[in-house]
């Protein structure tokens, strides 16, 4: 049985790796992927969210920005936190 876990409207903002973050680490690749594929946000965000981007676009841009900058933040900051490193230079 898959259990998708539900999404807060802002990703974390944590100098920490949060069990949020644990949680969404695939939510966080496919934004990645997404991004560096071009595709729209709203396309994005409705697949990955599963939010109405016309109903509630404010709310559902707000959801991909900071998810998508958490994400960036776990390829600079946050694996190092996976790997059992305090910072990412020490890793």
């Amino acid at each position: 049985m898959v259990v998708k876990m539900r999404f807060d409207d802002r990703a974390p903002d944590s100098p920490q790796l949060t069990s949020y973050d644990e949680g969404h680490l695939a939510d966080y690749l496919r934004l990645l992927d997404a991004d560096a594929d071009g595709a729209d946000w709203r396309e994005a965000a409705r697949l990955i969210f599963g939010i109405d981007t016309t109903a509630e676009p404010d709310r559902a841009k707000t959801m991909h920005d900071s998810h998508l900058a958490r994400a960036r933040w776990m390829t600079e900051v946050g694996y190092a936190h996976l790997l059992g490193c305090q910072r990412p230079l020490n890793c």
